[in-house]
C-alpha cells in the first residue's frame, strides 16, 4: 500500500508542476498578444469625439430659457435679449 500511495503522490505532484507551467505560459502568450495588438491599432482615445447634438442643444434652450428670465425681471431689455439670442442660435 505504501508504494501505490507514493505513485499517487508523485503523480498528482507532477500533474499540479504541470498544470502550474501551462497557465504560465498561457499567461505570457495571451500578454505578448495583447502588446502585438496595442502596437498594431492606436489607443480610441486619440481621436477626438464630436459633441452630441442634443448636449448643444439642451445647452441653447438653458441659455435661452436663462435670458427669458432674465427679461422678464426686467434686466435685459428687448434688444439686448434679442441681440443674445442670436448670438446663441448663431443666426
Amino acid at each position: 500500500m505504501p508504494g501505490l500511495l507514493r505513485g499517487v503522490a508523485r503523480t498528482a505532484v507532477i500533474a499540479g508542476t504541470a498544470t502550474h507551467v501551462s497557465n504560465n505560459v498561457s499567461r505570457r502568450q495571451t500578454r505578448r498578444w495583447a502588446e502585438q495588438e496595442q502596437a498594431q491599432y492606436p489607443p480610441q482615445q486619440e481621436y477626438a469625439a464630436a459633441p452630441p447634438v442634443e448636449d448643444s442643444r439642451d445647452k441653447q434652450i438653458a441659455q435661452l430659457k436663462e435670458l427669458g428670465e432674465l427679461k422678464a425681471q426686467g434686466i435685459l431689455t428687448e434688444e439686448e435679449f434679442a441681440a443674445q439670442k442670436a448670438q446663441i442660435l448663431g443666426t
